[in-house]
């Protein structure tokens, strides 16, 4: 019987080895694997409720009180921030190094956000704000081209590394008629790309902090967003000629696609990848990460980031903002609902505003004034968006931060 019933199975996988092999099904498999895969999970989500939209008058107003702000916030050596303490607990930040890269980052948000915002703005404001770009760009050459990790585990000097390229770009393209001083920005540009190279992890992406510190190279865990920041930034590189290697760009883009689930949630990093149903992993927890994984992997050619795929993330996060706005302005990181910080607010909605620049024209204007409905009542009295106290830089980079992304919610009638 044990004899009789070893044939027949022999017999039956021998059938579907014939059957498996035969040229019609290779044909199928094979036109099965040319198609992009589908994620139906990335296309399927709660959408916001209606809303009147903001006029494009008040935009344009909550954008020049920010810019007032970074003016009158301004140090007198043409940097923003500081590290005067805001409060008596503050992250993990080894001095020196460390407040160098906040305030790096710092100042090329400044930067980015007083370009970007300029070309609305004639008289006094508009010479004011030239004054200073003029004063941040000369602090940027004298002073970036130092930024390195603070110590071996502490690698917040990446994210100035990468706001450091947004900023040297735009200065570039701003000194159109000075070659000289693009020259020098090239250079400057250069060496950013070339230390985020050196301190890009050995599994791919890109982290804040290396606690293993066993290897001259980045050793920790990869950082979803944080590895979407770099990729971002390398990709404005690339158009002024700058190349990052094109190894360890895969590299980078692997180690955000491992993070991915199904849904396009991302994992916070490398390490927590296996515990998708883990707070912090699931949509809610990944409000302020999606956006910029979705944007970096879609620059980069991923086929799977569809213009579906932004606009169902851009919806989930108006219609679920509340998770992130929880966290907004709690002292301590990660104990809010989902693990969520209060640092993941500005920098989420920052990279929303470039997602919806990603879609066809005439989609924008439906996702510019529901971001903008968002962020406007957020506005400080005196000009501000913050989101997390910390030290004396976070009234800056949320201003900063705020600035560029209504600036991108603003109508272009001609592109419409």
């Amino acid at each position: 019987m044990n004899h009789l019933k070893i044939n027949t199975l022999t017999y039956l996988w021998v059938a579907l080895a014939l059957l498996a092999s035969s040229p019609c099904l290779a044909e199928d498999r094979a036109a099965s694997a040319a198609k992009t895969p589908v994620y139906p999970l990335a296309v399927q989500g709660p959408k916001p409720a209606a809303i009147t939209p903001p006029t494009q008058a008040v935009v344009r107003v909550a954008i020049e009180r920010g810019v007032d702000f970074l003016l009158e916030s301004q140090m007198k050596h043409g940097a923003w921030g500081s590290a005067q303490r805001t409060k008596q607990l503050n992250i993990y930040a080894p001095v020196p190094g460390s407040h160098h890269a906040f305030r790096t980052a710092v100042t090329s948000l400044a930067l980015m956000a007083l370009i970007e915002s300029r070309e609305q703005f004639d008289g006094t404001r508009r010479a004011n704000m030239e004054s200073a770009i003029d004063r941040g760009q000369a602090w940027l050459l004298e002073h970036a081209d130092d930024l390195r990790r603070a110590e071996a585990e502490a690698l917040y000097n990446v994210w100035g590394h990468a706001y450091a390229i947004h900023a040297i770009v735009r200065l570039h393209q701003r000194a159109a008629d000075n070659k000289e001083l693009q020259t020098q920005l090239i250079e400057l540009l250069k060496y950013q790309v070339d230390r985020l190279r050196r301190y890009q992890s050995i599994n791919g992406g890109w982290a804040y902090y290396d606690m293993q510190a066993r290897t001259q190279r980045p050793s920790s865990s990869s950082i979803s967003f944080t590895t979407a920041t770099a990729l971002i930034a390398l990709q404005e590189a690339e158009q002024l000629g700058v190349k990052f290697p094109e190894k360890r760009t895969q590299q980078a883009i692997d180690s955000i696609q491992r993070q991915r689930f199904p849904d396009f949630a991302y994992a916070y990093g490398e390490y927590l990848r296996m515990s998708p149903r883990y707070g912090i992993n699931r949509p809610a927890g990944s409000l302020g990460r999606s956006q910029a994984c979705n944007l970096a992997l879609r620059l980069v050619g991923d086929k799977l980031v569809t213009d579906a795929v932004l606009r169902t993330w851009l919806d989930r996060l108006f219609a679920r903002n509340g998770w992130l706005s929880i966290g907004r302005k709690y002292p301590v990181p990660h104990e809010s609902h989902f693990s969520i910080a209060g640092y993941f607010y500005y920098y989420g909605h920052f990279y929303a505003a470039m997602c919806i620049e990603q879609l066809p024209a005439t989609e924008r204007p439906y996702f510019q004034d529901h971001l903008a409905n968002i962020l406007l009542p957020l506005q400080e009295k005196d000009g501000t968006w913050w989101d997390y106290p910390l030290y004396n830089y976070h009234q800056q980079y949320g201003t900063a931060m705020a600035i560029s992304a209504l600036v991108r919610c603003q109508h272009d009638v001609s592109g419409q």
